[in-house]
C-alpha cells in the first residue's frame, strides 16, 4: 500500500484559460438561464484548489455546449487563487490560500472578509443562495473508492439513491471546525423547511488519480439527468461516455462521530485509506497527541481517514455504521 508521501499524482491539471472569467462578472462562474420555469441548478468545482477532477469535469460540460431546457444551470470553479498555486510535486499546498473554504460557510465568516477564502466566498454566496440544486465536485487525500455525502437530510439521501450510484452514500452533519457550502442556509434545514432544495458532495477518489475526472463526469451525468433541466436523449448525446456502470449495490455510511485531532501529531496504526471495516469495538486505530484512539462499535467503518491536514481541530476520520440501501 502507497504511503502518504510516496502516492503518485498522475492526473494533469485542466487547461481552463478560455473559461476563466465566466459570463457574469464574476470570475469563473457561468450562468445559463433558459428563459422557461425550471430548477436553479449548480455544479461547483475547486472548492479546494488541488481537487482537479472538478475542474475537467465543469470544462467537458462547457464544451459540450449543454444549455437547459428549463431553469437555470451555474457552473462555478471556485477556489482560483489555490488552483493557481498548484504544483503535482506538492499538491497539499494548493488546498487553499489561506483557509479551507469549505470550513467558512456562514454568513459570519463570509461577511468578515478577512481571508482570501472568504472573500471569494462572498463573491460565490449569491449563486449558492439561488440555487435550487447543487452538486459540489471533490477528491480525496488517500486512494479511495467514491462516497457521495448527503448530509442528515433524508431528501439528498432519496436522490442518492435515485442515481444509482457511487456505492457508498454517507449520511454526516458536517465538520466541528466550521460549515461547508452544501450545508449553508437553507440546504442545512430540515425536509419540511427547504422545499425543493437538494444538496450532494462527491468525493471522486484520490485527487491525482485519473479515475476520479471518469467519477466526476459521471455523477454529474447523473444528477443533471435527475434535474431534469434538459432533454434526456440530448444530455446524453451531449456528455456521451460519461455514464459509467450502476453501483452493483448501495450502503449507507451513518457517522456517528467524527475523531478531531488535538495537533499535527495525530498518527494512525495502519496505513488506513478508507472503508475498513474494524470488526471489534474498542480496537486502537490510532494516537491522539498520546490518547489512544479506539472504534466506539463492532463493525465500524472508517471514513476518509487522513493525516495530510492535521492539525488542532481538523477531522482525521470519522466512525460510521453500515447498512444496506439496494
Amino acid at each position: 500500500m502507497d504511503s502518504p508521501t510516496s502516492l503518485t499524482f498522475e492526473l494533469p491539471a485542466p487547461d481552463i484559460g478560455a473559461w476563466r472569467a465566466g459570463n457574469t462578472g464574476t470570475e469563473g462562474v457561468w450562468h445559463f438561464d433558459s428563459g422557461r420555469p425550471g430548477r436553479h441548478v449548480l455544479i461547483s468545482a475547486l472548492i479546494h484548489g488541488n481537487e482537479l477532477c472538478g475542474a475537467w469535469a465543469l470544462k467537458g460540460l462547457l464544451e459540450s455546449g449543454l444549455r437547459p431546457d428549463n431553469g437555470t444551470l451555474t457552473l462555478a470553479f471556485c477556489n482560483l487563487a489555490a488552483f493557481d498555486r498548484f504544483d503535482p510535486g506538492n499538491h497539499d499546498a494548493s488546498r487553499f490560500v489561506d483557509q479551507d473554504m469549505n470550513r467558512q460557510w456562514s454568513d459570519e465568516r463570509i461577511d468578515a472578509g478577512d481571508t482570501q477564502e472568504r472573500r471569494r466566498a462572498a463573491q460565490l454566496r449569491p449563486f449558492i443562495q439561488k440555487a435550487d440544486w447543487v452538486l459540489d465536485l471533490h477528491s480525496m487525500h488517500e486512494p479511495s473508492a467514491p462516497l457521495l455525502l448527503t448530509g442528515v437530510q433524508p431528501r439528498n439521501l432519496e436522490l442518492a439513491r435515485q442515481m444509482g450510484a457511487p456505492e457508498h452514500i454517507v449520511i454526516d452533519a458536517g465538520h466541528k471546525d466550521g460549515t461547508r457550502m452544501r450545508d449553508y442556509g437553507r440546504f442545512g434545514l430540515p425536509d419540511a423547511q427547504a422545499g425543493d432544495s437538494r444538496t450532494l458532495l462527491i468525493e471522486c477518489g484520490f485527487h491525482g488519480d485519473p479515475q476520479s475526472r471518469a467519477v466526476a463526469q459521471d455523477i454529474c451525468a447523473r444528477f443533471l439527468e435527475a434535474a431534469a433541466i434538459a432533454d434526456r436523449a440530448a444530455l446524453h448525446a451531449r456528455l456521451a461516455g460519461w455514464r459509467l456502470a450502476d453501483a452493483p449495490r448501495q450502503w449507507a455510511l451513518e457517522v456517528t462521530g467524527p475523531v478531531v485531532a488535538r495537533s499535527g501529531r495525530f498518527t494512525f496504526t495502519e496505513p488506513f485509506t478508507g472503508l475498513e471495516v474494524i470488526a471489534k469495538a474498542g480496537t486502537v486505530i490510532g494516537d491522539n497527541d498520546g490518547e489512544p484512539v479506539v472504534t466506539p462499535y463492532d463493525d465500524c467503518v472508517l471514513v476518509m481517514p487522513s493525516t495530510r491536514q492535521a492539525r488542532a481541530g481538523v477531522t482525521v476520520v470519522r466512525f460510521a455504521r453500515r447498512r444496506r440501501l439496494s
